[in-house]
């Protein structure tokens, strides 16, 4: 991913233009989460997993998107929208999520079961953006680097901004607001072939094929390891992907090496500079990332004063 990138026909430049704010505080945890690909990997496809055991969400995105057809380029450009929403100047950023808004209003029909559903659901917005958030934070938590309570509901409170322009109406606040809206789910949870022919696409390697195999097969264990366990059981996702020791410190291995290095072109470096910091500001230590902020005038977060 470079810094000038193609989403829905837009070209999305992370470096400029110089000095635009994007929606979340570049002193924000989600710029120090969503820096991390093994976190996004790992996150992304959990939190895939939690919206396919909605049969509402299932039917939507298998029978009105690529993901059939192209799930790789598919959840590609799902993850870029991520990263615009987080790094990407605030303008472009709300060009994309008009723009995803704008698609999701074509999208409606009705489940196997004979269920109608609307993607602009609020109560589907609101559960794909808490899956979303879920994924992420819990997957840089587990094979990243640990993070307190306090960091994780900062998390969750800085993306209510975003989530908010996405149709959500209910941001998580923290994470028993996820454990509260996937309790009142639950019982609408299942399995279904679509749920397992995910995890053999994510398992084939054919996102990364230069990526050893046994990789692939550690991220989507991975991924499961960090359903809850309703949703486990719901999905009937049984022993064959229970997380080993390999997988674990596998994972571990490549996100703590991940956290360290990136490519100079990575969004987020890219929208260090625009924003006035240094391309590594996200890797250098809490006290010199605060004094570099107060430098370019960036101490302040609006959205967490707010808060």
């Amino acid at each position: 991913m470079t810094d000038m990138t193609s989403y829905l026909g837009w070209k999305i430049d992370f470096a400029n233009p110089p000095g635009e704010a994007a929606l979340v505080h570049p002193g924000s945890v989600a710029w120090r989460v969503y820096k991390n690909q093994v976190a996004l990997g790992v996150g992304g496809v959990a939190a895939v997993l939690l919206e396919f055991a909605d049969a509402r969400i299932r039917s939507g995105v298998w029978d009105h998107s690529t993901y059939k057809a192209d799930p790789i380029g598919r959840s590609r450009r799902t993850g870029v929208a991520a990263m615009v929403g987080v790094y990407g100047p605030a303008s472009a950023a709300r060009r994309v999520i008009q723009g995803v808004g704008n698609m999701h209003a074509r999208v409606g029909g009705k489940t196997p079961g004979g269920e109608a559903y609307q993607a602009l659901d609020p109560e589907l917005l609101d559960w794909v953006a808490a899956t979303a958030g879920y994924g992420f934070l819990t997957a840089y938590d587990r094979f990243v680097a640990p993070l307190s309570e306090a960091d994780k509901t900062r998390f969750y409170q800085e993306g209510s901004a975003v989530g908010r322009l996405y149709g959500v109406r209910t941001p998580l606040r923290s994470s028993a607001d996820f454990h509260g809206m996937m309790k009142r789910l639950a019982p609408r949870f299942e399995a279904h072939p679509i749920v397992d022919e995910f995890l053999a696409i994510i398992t084939s390697g054919q996102a990364a094929p230069t990526v050893p195999k046994f990789m692939h097969r550690a991220l989507a264990r991975g991924s499961v390891s960090l359903l809850p366990p309703v949703v486990r059981r719901a999905l009937k996702l049984g022993r064959d992907w229970d997380l080993t020791v390999a997988d674990s410190l596998a994972l571990k291995l490549a996100g703590r090496l991940a956290d360290r290095v990136a490519p100079a072109d990575a969004p987020h470096r890219q929208a260090c500079l625009r924003m006035g910091l240094p391309a590594d500001f996200l890797y250098r230590k809490p006290a010199v990332q605060a004094r570099l902020l107060r430098e370019a005038g960036l101490d302040a977060d609006p959205i967490m004063a707010a808060a």
